[in-house]
């Protein structure tokens, strides 16, 4: 087994490295604090070809794979966790269309979507359905031959009222998972409205709101795929969006793990550096050994969607589950190491703290990830 990056994931990753500290970096703390959209810096990464990693270079993707895709945001994320949590959903989407929409669809929106001349976002949850998004109620019923009229809510959705594109689930059909379809919903709709900003612990870089769907004209063409295919292309994103997460979870650790050698080494009490006492150098080593064991599970869900192994649904789950939980361990750990100054805003502890919680609950909470794990080991019964 090959343990090492080739040249041209090692030249990706020093890409995505520098565009994080020159362009993220030293502003991730002020966007944070005045819940800024850093929309003129997306589209600097789009121009990197960061907005569309996975789509087709025919409409101006990159053509990479999702190992290539979990190293950037990895990378991304030490400079701002929730911008390059938000540069996964848009990257989904543009994924989505390039990959099953029609041929119209693809022209029409994709190469926007790579330059970000559209911001795109991905509308599954709804307030009463939650990690049931089978259940979800938004509605879309044909008008003749050329339209759907779609109504119903969508919760929590990142980009809310400053994105352009909305992938929309859903039911074009009955109440099971098979009647769920995607639908592109473009900003100027008649009908499209928005919620309230909503106020947040974290991932204050992007926001949130909910997005209202009334008597929705929508041309039938925006189908993306086939009517009743879109819980499995929603589950499929998800695959891949767990991934995404779990490698934005990795950056923030690493940062964190970073920050905390170097004060570690610099701080001094009892007349000796911090790094010198026992206690300390033990927890810097559990912090260490669980990111790197994070990286490895990433990097194996991420090769496994590229080469398409029947085990990826569960080796995603796997990386999202464990990456997540310890990368906040990880972030808090960090900041109990800088004591009362983790605390404060002039380190970026808190922030990492703050960002890395709501990746145990998004992509489907880390509960759902423990189903879909014993779920997949049930059905393979005695063999693993």
């Amino acid at each position: 087994m090959e343990f090492n990056l080739d040249q041209d994931q090692i030249s990706i990753k020093e890409m995505a490295k520098s565009f994080s500290e020159t362009e993220l970096m030293p502003y991730a703390s002020e966007w944070d604090q005045k819940e800024i959209f850093p929309i003129e810096t997306l589209k600097k990464s789009a121009e990197l070809g960061l907005a569309a990693i996975y789509v087709d270079e025919k409409y101006g993707g990159s053509g990479l794979n999702r190992l290539s895709a979990a190293l950037i945001f990895e990378e991304l994320s030490r400079g701002c966790v929730s911008t390059a949590a938000f540069l996964s959903i848009h990257n989904m989407v543009a994924w989505m269309i390039d990959s099953h929409g029609s041929e119209s669809l693809r022209k029409k929106f994709v190469p926007k979507l790579s330059s970000m001349d559209l911001i795109s976002s991905y509308c599954l949850t709804e307030s009463s359905s939650g990690s049931d998004a089978a259940a979800l109620k938004t509605t879309a019923k044909k008008k003749g031959n050329n339209f759907y009229i779609i109504n119903g809510s969508k919760s929590f959705i990142s980009g809310g009222p400053s994105s352009d594109l909305y992938a929309v689930m859903c039911r074009t059909d009955e109440t099971s998972s098979n009647g769920i379809s995607c639908i592109l919903i473009e900003k100027g709709t008649k009908g499209l409205s928005f919620g309230k900003r909503e106020k947040k612990l974290g991932w204050n870089s992007q926001h949130t709101s909910t997005v209202n769907f009334d008597n929705c004209e929508v041309p039938i063409d925006n189908l993306v795929g086939n009517e009743g295919e879109g819980f499995k292309l929603a589950m499929k994103g998800l695959d891949g969006g767990r991934v995404n997460i779990a490698a934005c979870s990795i950056g923030g650790a690493t940062l964190a793990l970073e920050n905390a050698l170097s004060y570690t080494s610099e701080r001094k009490q009892f007349g000796r550096s911090l790094n010198q006492f026992q206690v300390n150098q033990f927890k810097l080593a559990d912090m260490a050994t669980n990111l790197d064991a994070a990286k490895l599970m990433v990097y194996k869900a991420a090769n496994s969607l590229d080469i398409k192994d029947m085990n990826s649904t569960k080796n995603c789950a796997m990386a999202k589950r464990f990456a997540t939980d310890v990368c906040f361990q990880i972030c808090n750990e960090a900041l109990q190491l800088h004591g009362g100054y983790g605390y404060l805003k002039d380190f970026p502890l808190e922030r990492l703290i703050r960002d890395l919680r709501v990746h145990q609950i998004l992509e489907g909470t880390n509960e759902i990830m423990r189903l879909i794990i014993s779920r997949s080991l049930i059905d393979q019964g005695k063999k693993y």
